[in-house]
């Protein structure tokens, strides 16, 4: 019997199996061929500080070191370029002081990106200490970490029953058992349906699905040093990648979890976004995809014990921020299962505990 059985193969539950295969027994349960298969194979990862409610900006400052230093870092410098035309203008001072930017002339903006239409423009912000996240990289990291401690990974593994009988939890999978003293749930968008099985309340967590695409760049201009580049409001943002251009709508359309995929004319309201403030239309997109983001009710993450099974442990409500959060949360986790002393300020544990939404 395993110590711990944790179930999904994302950030959330490789960075907590790295941590906690030193100290345990530990078993990750993975439903698709390959781990980071879902939302977190299919971030287009950046790191903004100021990014996120307070919980999640605590958490994304506390991971700040470990992204930067740990094996080398996983940052790399990209920048932020905040846009809008008359239409989102009233938002845009806000925007921009809530994402710790200051803005700068047309002209400039138009020295960092010269595909855009200065006359298109109305007003812009930059903040320069903004990075890429080298997602794989990372990924990488925590999943050598946990295999070096020994984890047992099983892909291949769809959870299709749980029990739980006298203190110790059995998961059942199509061609296999295993049991726990502890179980995890790292399910990405399948948290409540995960918790379902163990007969654990659900938290009604949302998953919504963002669409991306990947384009040449247009007019054949070098995206190199582009910074990463957002609409007012989230309309869309764009940034460079293997020489070409992401592009996203930055779309949240409530899906039910699936193995989701772009929405062709959602792709093209992105695109066309985006033409709007360029000199040089997009002819040809050479893939897209979607990822789902997911949501618990207060859009912070979910860390701690379930206040109806102390031997159920919710590990989800990364959303948009799993990659920048998860040194931290991952360690929060760590220490609150193996019943460590804290050394997190009693807020944040507060804040991101399950219990917030016990009488919901």
């Amino acid at each position: 019997m395993d110590d711990f059985i944790i179930i999904g193969g994302g950030i959330a539950g490789i960075s907590v199996a790295a941590l906690l295969s030193k100290y345990a027994k530990v078993t990750l349960l993975e439903a698709e061929e390959n781990l980071s298969y879902h939302a977190s194979g299919r971030s287009a990862a950046i790191f903004i500080k100021d990014y996120g409610n307070e919980s999640v900006k605590a958490l994304t400052y506390l991971s700040s070191e470990y992204l930067e230093r740990e094996n080398g870092g996983v940052l790399s410098p990209r920048g932020l370029l905040l846009l809008t035309g008359k239409e989102g203008e009233d938002k845009f001072v806000s925007e921009y002081r809530q994402l710790g930017m200051e803005e700068i002339p047309i002209s400039l903006a138009s020295k960092k990106i010269p595909l855009l239409n200065r006359s298109s423009i109305n007003k812009a912000a930059f903040r320069g200490d903004v990075f890429d996240i080298d997602t794989d990289q990372l990924f990488q990291n925590f999943l050598k970490q946990a295999q070096k401690n020994g984890t047992n990974i099983e892909k291949n593994s769809e959870v299709s029953r749980i029990n739980y009988n006298q203190k110790k939890w059995t998961v059942f999978t199509s061609h296999k058992e295993f049991s726990s003293k502890i179980l995890i749930n790292a399910a990405g968008a399948w948290v409540d349906k995960v918790a379902l099985l163990a007969g654990i309340s659900p938290i009604k967590f949302s998953p919504y699905r963002r669409s991306i695409a990947r384009v040449p760049v247009p007019g054949n201009y070098d995206p190199k040093y582009w910074p990463h580049t957002l609409g007012v409001n989230e309309k869309f943002y764009f940034k460079p990648d293997a020489g070409e251009l992401l592009i996203s709508p930055a779309e949240e359309e409530y899906v039910e979890p699936h193995d989701t995929w772009a929405d062709d004319f959602t792709i093209a309201e992105g695109i066309e976004r985006f033409e709007q403030f360029t000199t040089e239309n997009v002819t040809r997109v050479s893939a897209n995809w979607a990822g789902i983001r997911t949501f618990s009710p207060d859009r912070s993450l979910v860390i701690g014990f379930a206040p109806e099974n102390p031997n159920f442990f919710w590990l989800g409500g990364q959303g948009g921020y799993g990659f920048q959060t998860a040194p931290a949360a991952s360690k929060l986790a760590k220490q609150l299962l193996l019943r460590e002393k804290s050394t997190f300020d009693e807020k944040i544990v507060e804040s991101v505990s399950p219990y917030r939404f016990k009488n919901m």
